[in-house]
């Protein structure tokens, strides 16, 4: 997938578990690994809005784009 999810390094920035985050912004544990884990096939901006909030980042700090050749 040419979308990279850079969730984990932003939370080990900002020292917040999984387990926390996922409590701020209201989605389940289960439903934020597999956001972390690159599985996700879409994302709400409400979604995202909750854990820019949450992380105090923008967008592009959590989404990355890489082309693949």
């Amino acid at each position: 997938m040419a979308i990279i999810v850079n969730l984990d390094v932003i939370m080990a920035k900002r020292k917040i578990s999984a387990g926390d985050l996922s409590n701020i912004i209201g989605i389940t544990p289960a439903n934020l690994s597999i956001l972390k884990n690159n599985k996700a096939k879409a994302i709400r901006f409400s979604t995202l809005e909750e854990i820019c909030k949450a992380l105090d980042c923008q967008p592009g700090d959590i989404l990355e784009f890489k082309r693949e050749d």
